[in-house]
């Protein structure tokens, strides 16, 4: 394995403004709620020293492209900044900012220190109330993690709505750019695309744990399709199971447990693996199911009180619900007779998964709570493996619908359908949380 440098997640070092303290007993309370109308966000270009103009419109176009990805916010259009007086990021006329319809107001000014690292500093407001949102704050970075610093900004705002991290999170997947199945991971856009491991055997299923610094994963090593956890960032690997073949591994909420298909005692079967983290060390593993038929792809709920998996004890490939300790099974899918890979949405309410229909296979989501089931993709082609963004907002999964086979980002609602990868053949994904 080689190992990644720790600056991947140390990347920025925050220094807070000197006005921070007497803004944070000003901070405004805001949450977001299902159906609330885009909020109106300005983004007006930041302010920039000659030399820093450069860094500082790269910037400024990584945070936009995040903001816009959240559907959360609508952005104004950059015709209506030239509206507003010329102003420091101390002196904000906000009867002009609500003039142009703004709700929210987010400034930055970038220079360069004397050692090249580059220095911002934001500030981020409701304009309604004149008060910030978020205490204003300085960053230093050196310039080449200038897209982390954006990224970084992006999650921020959206923390301070209530809402998960995502631009900063990881997608793992399988790719054979380099001539055989490896595992890599890139940026929720599909940018910084690294190498995860060097074995030259089959790595497969790659499946983050919640911590987002360990991935399970199936690998054949001694043509035994073993499962293993690699610690992505220290390259250490602690091996799970290489009784029988074992696939589809998924963690649960907190980390402790590892559920994945195994045929270690005959059949395919789910079982569960006790995992202790700092160092990673695995313990009991039990088993969950006891069916002659084939039992495989478990997704855990985020509360963890329950599992669906995929299973063939019906006759076809069809979803079921079980409690964590493996009781109470339940059929969950019906209507096709091909269901597979499951995944639990971040919140609870939703499970997307596969169904083969007239020889297509697309994405659809069933709502848990509603029992309504909507279509996702709609591209004639294979579409599979879904996984969710941390927001649950967005899913990302493999498909050929272009010809080779890629991995694909999506809205819950069928909009935004875009391509991440295209170097090689690439699957698999998996988006940390």
């Amino acid at each position: 394995m080689k190992k990644l440098s720790l600056l991947l997640f140390g990347l920025i070092a925050f220094l807070l403004a000197a006005a921070g303290s007497a803004a944070a007993q000003q901070e405004v309370v805001l949450t977001i709620r299902d159906g609330q109308p885009a909020i109106s966000f300005a983004l007006p270009p930041f302010a920039a020293s000659a030399q820093a103009r450069a860094a500082a419109d790269e910037i400024h176009g990584i945070l936009e492209a995040d903001l816009k990805y959240t559907r959360v916010f609508a952005l104004l259009p950059k015709s209506y900044y030239a509206y507003i007086q010329t102003q420091s990021l101390r002196t904000i006329r906000f009867e002009d900012w609500q003039s142009i319809n703004a709700a929210v107001l987010f400034t930055g000014e970038v220079s360069l220190g004397s050692n090249g690292d580059l220095v911002l500093e934001r500030n981020f407001y409701d304009v309604k109330s004149k008060r910030q949102i978020l205490p204003g704050k300085r960053y230093q970075a050196k310039p080449a993690d200038l897209r982390f610093l954006a990224h970084r900004m992006a999650d921020e705002i959206m923390k301070s709505y209530g809402e998960k991290p995502l631009f900063t999170s990881k997608i793992a997947f399988v790719s054979d750019r380099d001539g055989n199945d490896e595992l890599y991971m890139m940026d929720y856009d599909g940018a910084n695309q690294t190498r995860l491991t060097f074995n030259k055997v089959l790595d497969y299923s790659p499946a983050w744990a919640s911590d987002a610094s360990r991935l399970a994963y199936t690998s054949y090593q001694n043509l035994v399709a073993g499962l293993y956890i690699l610690d992505v960032y220290e390259g250490k690997r602690t091996t799970v199971s290489i009784r029988g073949g074992n696939f589809t591994p998924t963690w649960s909420p907190d980390g402790k447990k590892l559920a994945f298909g195994s045929s270690m005692d005959g059949n395919q079967e789910i079982y569960a693996a006790d995992v202790e983290s700092g160092p990673t060390r695995v313990g009991k593993i039990k088993r969950l199911t006891f069916s002659p038929a084939s039992d495989i792809s478990p997704t855990w709920s985020p509360n963890g009180r329950e599992i669906a998996f995929t299973s063939d004890r019906g006759g076809t490939p069809q979803i079921y619900l079980m409690d964590a300790e493996g009781g109470n099974i339940r059929r969950l899918s019906f209507g096709a007779n091909y269901h597979d890979s499951p995944a639990w949405s971040p919140n609870g309410d939703q499970i997307v998964y596969v169904a083969r229909v007239d020889n297509v296979f697309d994405l659809y989501i069933y709502n848990i709570r509603t029992r309504a089931i909507q279509k996702l993709t709609e591209s004639n082609a294979r579409n599979e493996s879904p996984s969710w963004s941390p927001d649950g907002r967005h899913v990302v999964f493999t498909s050929n619908m272009k010809g080779g086979t890629q991995v694909w980002a999506i809205d819950v609602d069928g909009a935004n359908l875009r391509p991440l990868t295209a170097k090689g053949q690439n699957k698999l994904a998996d988006w940390s949380n």
